[in-house]
């Protein structure tokens, strides 16, 4: 269901590329292309402010299009601002500026030239400076508008990317940069090489988006969605198809899974919602929290707590150092097993008073750990000796006529058995998914419409 996620061997690699990447163009202007610029509509100027300010130089121009087209553009360096409007045309305003002290700061503002020319599906655009400029920084934006149902095809080596909501499909990629998106009526991958963050609205296709080390935080994904970073987090409000959530140490928080999902931290804390599919879930430093997973769960969480609200399909969880605690209310919609392992940790459980159940359930070191059973449960305990000359305890019980096996395991723990009514477990589930809700809409709040605005982007001789 998901595929094979990217090895650490490949995610080296990847990481390696990008810093290398970022460094040869802060350090290198490429050749600019020898075809002739498209000039409708073209207008400039420079000027010198006071010795305070920055030199700018700005110039503007249009090119003829037609709706439902492509913008192909590749720039050397500068942040990237796309806004929509009805009309048939991509527009284009250029803002430069460099230091006040820059000698010859006219000749090397005017070293960046733009440009742009239609094209069969489109508009095709590049950026570049001139192979022999004076030294001095560069800070360029290039502002475009495109027809509300344009596709993009956008990359800046260095700078970052902000887009308004678009009926089109979106490929960005910043070698040294974040991106930020609104609304996007169409399927969006989006790369930001060397570790800037990625925030998206709404995406109504497949998102794929990667970044060196940033964050990710999305809305709603109707399609699947493949969301990696290498060292930042992930934070999402709902993906209706397979999820396949990776980051190399942060935390990843999703509010709604529709279909499969798997996430994955090297050392960060998991929380996810609701989970309609099947799940699959491991971090290696940190804890797990899912409210109420209603398909099969693989939780493996060695050096942190895992915790269950709602488990509505067979559950399989481990731990070392952890305890485990669930709550189940009904029998699991599927045939698997049920079976929750902790090495030194203890393992709590609700069970619903009218649940058929078959518990069976261990504690390894039974002469300093045992059990705590609700008097509602007629479960048996005995002991026997093992092999090491330890205690092992176990408790074994067919409630309310038996039912598909709960197996519980612990070597240094404790298992307790609670009763639980309905009641409680649905007030239970509503304040985890309120607190969940609440977290995920403060940080949208505090993402837009901040993360749509474009930051400056020096540009090293």
């Amino acid at each position: 269901m998901f595929g094979r996620p990217p090895s650490r061997k490949a995610r080296s690699k990847f990481a390696g590329l990008s810093y290398a990447a970022v460094a040869l163009l802060a350090l290198i202007v490429t050749a600019h292309l020898l075809l002739p610029a498209h000039t409708s509509a073209l207008s400039s100027h420079s000027r010198k402010q006071a010795s305070s300010s920055r030199p700018t130089f700005d110039f503007s121009g249009s090119v003829a299009s037609h709706d439902a087209g492509r913008l192909h553009l590749a720039t050397e360096l500068g942040s990237i601002v796309v806004h929509t409007h009805e009309t048939g045309s991509v527009d284009y305003k250029v803002h430069i500026e460099t230091d006040s002290g820059t000698k010859d700061a006219d000749r090397l503002m005017k070293s960046f030239r733009l440009r742009a020319q239609p094209v069969e599906d489109g508009v095709w655009m590049h950026g570049a400076t001139s192979a022999k400029v004076p030294t001095g920084r560069l800070w360029v934006t290039l502002e475009l508008t495109v027809p509300k149902n344009y596709s993009l095809d956008v990359t800046t080596g260095v700078g970052n990317i902000s887009v308004d909501d678009l009926n089109g499909r979106e490929t960005l990629l910043t070698q040294g940069g974040n991106i930020a998106t609104g609304n996007i009526n169409g399927s969006a991958h989006l790369t930001a090489v060397a570790g800037g963050h990625i925030t998206v609205k709404n995406v109504m296709g497949e998102l794929n988006a990667e970044t060196g080390g940033g964050h990710i935080t999305t809305g709603t994904v109707s399609g699947n969605a493949f969301l990696h970073t290498h060292g930042g987090h992930i934070r999402s409000d709902s993906i209706a198809g397979t999820a396949h959530l990776v980051t190399d140490g942060g935390n990843i928080t999703l509010e709604r899974s529709g279909s499969g999902l798997l996430a994955e931290t090297a050392g960060g804390q998991i929380q996810v919602g609701e989970a309609a599919g099947l799940v699959r879930a491991k971090t290696g430093d940190g804890g797990i929290r899912v409210v109420r997973s209603s398909g099969p769960a693989t939780l493996e969480a060695p050096d942190g707590s895992i915790y269950l609200t709602q488990a509505d399909g067979s559950v399989k969880a481990s731990t070392a150092t952890g305890g485990i605690t669930a709550w189940f209310v009904s029998p699991p919609k599927d045939s698997g097993e049920c079976q929750l392992e902790s090495n030194s940790g203890d393992i709590v459980v609700y069970i619903g008073r009218t649940l058929p159940v078959t518990i069976d359930a261990q504690v390894q070191m039974g002469q300093s750990h045992g059990f705590i059973i609700d008097p509602a449960f007629a479960i048996a305990v005995r002991y026997e000796d093992g092999a090491r000359g330890q205690r092992i305890a176990h408790a074994q019980g067919m409630l309310n006529g038996g039912g598909q096996v709960l197996r519980l395991r612990t070597v240094a723990g404790n298992i307790r058995l609670v009763a639980s009514d309905v009641g409680e477990q649905m007030h239970m589930y509503r304040q985890q998914m309120e607190g969940l809700q609440k977290q995920l809409n403060e940080l949208q709040k505090s993402i837009f419409p901040g993360s749509q605005q474009a930051n400056e982007n020096p540009r090293q001789p």
